[in-house]
């Protein structure tokens, strides 16, 4: 079983900074892309920003200047530094991971989801 772990939400003022983390464990065999997704509340879920295992890196037009994502590949750990927050960025970010996890004839594809982490701003 392979599961993500996120941490670091909160609630800010606008203009305030949050890191979120997420950690990849159980039994991976390779991480390709690592993501942030997000939903508001009567939105759909939407890419906010993703990393290749090279350093790739793609955002989101309403992000881009303001948030960071960044990986550690040793431990499958990916982190999305969001500064100067807005009000709608108000949202459950989601972390997203498309992995390699290893079966007894191969390899398996899998795309995982963490549980979601809540970050409002508001003053």
């Amino acid at each position: 079983q392979v599961q993500l772990v996120e941490s670091g939400g909160g609630l800010v003022q606008p203009g305030e900074s949050l890191r979120l983390s997420c950690a990849a464990s159980g039994s991976i065999f390779s991480v390709n892309v690592m993501g942030w997704y997000r939903q508001a509340p009567g939105k759909q879920r939407e890419l906010v920003a993703d990393i290749t295992s090279t350093g790739t890196t793609n955002y989101a037009d309403s992000v881009k200047g303001r948030f960071t994502i960044s990986r550690d590949n040793a431990k499958n750990t990916v982190y999305l530094q969001m500064n100067s927050l807005k009000p709608e960025d108000t949202a459950v970010y989601f972390c997203n991971a498309d992995l390699l996890t290893p079966i007894p004839d191969g390899y398996r594809y899998l795309k995982v989801w963490g549980q979601g982490t809540l970050v409002t701003v508001s003053s």
